[in-house]
């Protein structure tokens, strides 16, 4: 039987801006209706159980309880969508198990996709199933520990950097560095993995080559060829080139978009 209105959606994020850009682009596609949001994840449990929903969006890093864990308590009824800011290994999951997931910045193409996934899932007899898929895939996505420390070895000594004290990685001449106040260290690996492993909360890709600790951010400024330059609290007050196509997630961060 096929459902008839618009999806009535839920959205629970725990940054303001990323709620308020989703449910613009939700009410853009003219196919859902938004009848809640919360940045609280266990508030927005509570406001869940008390409506009919078919369809939450949910983020999977937030502070007191986890996407995961929400997943574990949502009453039944509404499919899920998850949305992440960058983690490969969540993303291959999902796909595995046929629930829909959103990488941020989520793109317009990317979420009608989800919508049609969710429309015919609801359509779908089976619910149940749905059910048990979803309570497999929470065990199966218990995130990893984010990195507390990046190793740089030299020779027959391995120098633990913690994360808080570098401002940013930097990938050049083919390798990869973390750098702190004082030095660059190498890593013994790659800045894509490292993207993957830092916590996506702390450390934003702002171009091809670097990975920067947002808590080193001082300050924005825009250089006389029109483009955006953080400028770090080191020292040196370095200064580091932001790409276009990341100057719209290194404000939300910040919290200026």
């Amino acid at each position: 039987m096929s459902r008839r209105g618009p999806l009535r959606a839920f959205l629970i994020d725990d940054e303001p801006l990323a709620l308020k850009r989703l449910a613009r682009m939700l009410d853009a596609t003219g196919r859902v209706e938004v009848v809640g949001r919360a940045t609280n994840p266990v508030d927005g449990l509570a406001e869940v159980a008390a409506q009919p929903v078919d369809v939450l969006f949910l983020d999977i890093h937030m502070p007191g309880l986890s996407g995961f864990q929400v997943v574990e308590r949502v009453p039944p009824g509404p499919m899920v969508v998850f949305t992440t800011a960058h983690d490969e290994h969540a993303v291959q999951a999902f796909e595995v198990n046929a629930v829909d997931y959103l990488l941020k910045p989520i793109e317009r193409k990317r979420l009608d996709n989800a919508l049609d996934r969710v429309a015919a899932r609801l359509a779908a007899p089976g619910g149940d199933d749905v059910r048990e898929a979803l309570g497999r895939l929470a065990q199966h996505l218990r995130v990893a520990p984010f990195l507390e420390h990046l190793a740089s070895r030299t020779r027959d000594r391995v120098q633990l950097i913690p994360v808080a004290e570098v401002t940013h990685v930097l990938a050049k001449d083919r390798a990869t560095y973390a750098v702190t106040v004082s030095t660059q260290h190498m890593l013994d690996t790659t800045l894509a993995e490292l993207e993957r492993r830092l916590d996506p909360a702390q450390f934003l890709r702002i171009n091809r080559g670097i990975l920067v600790n947002v808590a080193w951010v001082g300050e924005l400024q825009v250089d006389p060829d029109g483009h955006l330059v953080v400028r770090l609290k080191d020292g040196p007050r370095s200064e580091l080139a932001v790409s276009r196509d990341r100057v719209r997630a290194l404000k939300e961060r910040l919290g200026l978009a």
